[in-house]
């Protein structure tokens, strides 16, 4: 009211050129009525509502639509009212009100945001596109960081100011960072291809600076991340390498409106399955998990995704163990279930060795127990999720899945109605049992991280592709095969290490060349039954598949009678606790089994 009082008067005195003047009634009428409709479009508009440290150019604007409505109030009214209200006045008037109303909202904005930006840690963001924008303009409003660069490769883009943010080019990164001292760089590319973001990742992993990435607009889209959600680089982004695309044909054949089960449905690589499977709408998936927690959390996950996708499958929670035969024929018939992923399994190298019987119990003869449940059952699919461990074992974690892959097989030739497939693969990036997790978790403690050999490899795939891969090749229906994926070439522990610790903005100091670096690497000698380097193929026997990234592994069967013998031996030593008869069945079975270091009684 008083801007408005003061506006009006400036702009009669300016122009009359004399700050006296004689106000009566009919000014005082216009003047009331000018008042009467500035308050109302500025409640109207929202602008007592706004926060005044949170104001932008949407609120300048309402501003400017205010002002209008008033110096047009104030013109119609000293019409009507005949009062002393010359033609230029109303045009003086709105000018004056754009100062005297917007004015201080606007200085109180900027003395705001230049105290406070002071309190927030410098950050650069790499990406001058939409995602780049969005988040300078989050990260503005919020009360995390500062954004002080906008870092780019495009030429074109160096020079233009995004929300007061100069766009630089990404050459200018040494001279920028000595100058602003930034805590981390925000990666905010989302719309290249896989090949490109690798090798800008690899570039990045080279400046001295932690780099963190932020969620893809279409995350942002579905309220799966909000825009200043940052985080550590995707695992598919540590891996060095561009995931495989899978073929949508393969994925929809065994699942787009059939019942599902998959077994271990929380763990790692099931709860994946879950992920994949439930976009292909199968009309029912069973969930079948021996720990209540993982189970409840991928249920409340499908549940999730079913609402935001509107899917009408029906998800359903089964807790129980693989090793019970009747919970699993009773639960495949009450569904009628089509198709098993049979996921469960232990799968810790050190613990299992440790415990062996239940190793044995759970992988053998659980998936002997899945198997002869889904024969029961009519069950036209069951898919067994194998490991490069497998291939000539040097532990019981990796001889109990070789010898599921033979249950399976030995049942595949008794000419049940079953189609039994195996899927071996190598270590997944970012499950429960990988590196990626250690190492950040180390490296965030500040260190040591431990590699267990300077030498040691292997093979790596994203926790997506593998689930991708058990249900295209559960697809291609080829009773009793193994099927292997060429994972390209292997990679070294030591450096995946080096390359996390670069992305964190540290540097590494290797033992024995211990120098002025942030984080030790400490090697800790390979553990018992571990491998220096993994291998997927037993023999050289390998055909195609009709998938490029899917190899048909050609080896050693054995008939169903005799693996029954072995089974029957194995159970009773097992029963008995008899820990050195079972290493003595496998060392006798054709698994290859050719146990390493200390073997635990």
């Amino acid at each position: 009211m008083l801007a408005v009082i003061v506006s009006l008067y400036l702009a009669i005195a300016l122009r009359i050129g004399d700050p006296t003047f004689t106000v009566g009634l009919d000014e005082l009428a216009s003047l009331f009525a000018t008042l009467l409709v500035t308050i109302y479009c500025f409640i109207r508009l929202g602008m007592y509502r706004a926060v005044l440290r949170y104001m932008m150019l949407p609120a300048v604007g309402h501003i400017f639509l205010g002002v209008f409505f008033s110096s047009l109030t104030l013109a119609l009214s000293g019409f009507f009212f005949h009062s002393f209200i010359p033609r230029s006045v109303p045009f003086i008037y709105a000018g004056l009100a754009i100062l005297t109303l917007g004015g201080p909202r606007i200085l109180l904005r900027i003395i705001y945001y230049q105290y406070y930006k002071r309190q927030k840690p410098n950050v650069f963001i790499y990406g001058a596109g939409a995602t780049g924008r969005d988040l300078a303009y989050a990260l503005i409003q919020g009360d995390e960081y500062h954004p002080v660069a906008i870092l780019d490769d495009d030429v074109s883009k160096s020079g233009q100011i995004l929300f007061g943010i100069r766009v630089h080019h990404a050459n200018e990164f040494e001279q920028l960072q000595s100058l602003y001292q930034p805590v981390k760089l925000l990666l905010a590319i989302n719309n290249i291809n896989k090949g490109k973001r690798l090798r800008l990742v690899e570039k990045l992993s080279h400046w001295p600076i932690e780099v963190q990435s932020v969620p893809s607009v279409e995350d942002i889209a579905a309220g799966r991340a909000s825009p200043t959600e940052v985080k550590d680089l995707e695992v598919a982004d540590l891996l060095g390498r561009a995931p495989i695309e899978p073929d949508k044909e393969l994925l929809s054949k065994n699942i787009t409106g059939k019942n599902i089960m998959i077994t271990g449905a929380g763990g790692s690589i099931g709860s994946e399955l879950c992920r994949q499977i439930i976009t292909q709408k199968p009309k029912t998936i069973v969930l079948f998990e021996l720990n209540e927690y993982n189970l409840y959390t991928i249920d409340q996950e499908l549940t999730s995704i079913k609402a935001n996708l509107n899917i009408k499958t029906t998800i359903v929670t089964a807790l129980g163990s693989v090793q019970n035969q009747n919970r699993l024929v009773k639960l495949m018939k009450a569904h009628s279930v089509d198709t098993v992923y049979h996921a469960a399994a232990y799968k810790h190298v050190p613990i299992v060795e440790d415990n062996v019987i239940e190793g044995i119990r759970n992988n053998v003869f659980g998936t002997l127990a899945c198997a002869n449940a889904a024969i029961s059952s009519g069950v036209s699919n069951f898919t067994l999720v194998s490991t490069d461990k497998a291939v000539r074992p040097t532990n019981i974690m990796g001889a109990s899945k070789r010898m599921a892959e033979l249950v399976l097989q030995s049942l595949a030739d008794t000419n049940s109605m079953t189609t039994f497939t195996m899927v071996r693969f190598g270590n997944v990036l970012g499950s429960s049992g990988s590196v990626v997790p250690l190492f950040k978790k180390q490296i965030r403690s500040g260190g040591p991280v431990t590699v267990t050999h300077p030498d040691i490899t292997r093979y790596f795939m994203l926790i997506p592709e593998a689930a991708q891969l058990v249900i295209q090749a559960s697809a291609m229906c080829h009773n009793g095969q193994v099927f292997v994926l060429d994972m390209g070439e292997p990679i070294k522990i030591l450096d995946l290490a080096k390359r996390m610790i670069h992305l964190m903005g540290l540097t590494e100091n290797i033992e024995s060349k211990y120098g002025d670096g942030d984080i030790d690497i400490k090697f800790t000698g390979l553990r018992p039954g571990e491998k220096l380097y993994e291998e997927l193929l037993i023999g050289d026997n390998i055909q195609g598949s009709g998938h490029e990234k899917i190899l048909a592994a050609q080896e050693i069967k054995i008939d169903w009678h005799e693996m029954e013998t072995i089974l029957h031996h194995l159970d009773d030593s097992c029963h008995e606790f008899d820990v050195k008869s079972v290493r003595n069945i496998l060392l006798n079975s054709p698994i290859g089994y050719k146990p390493k270091g200390k073997f635990n009684l």
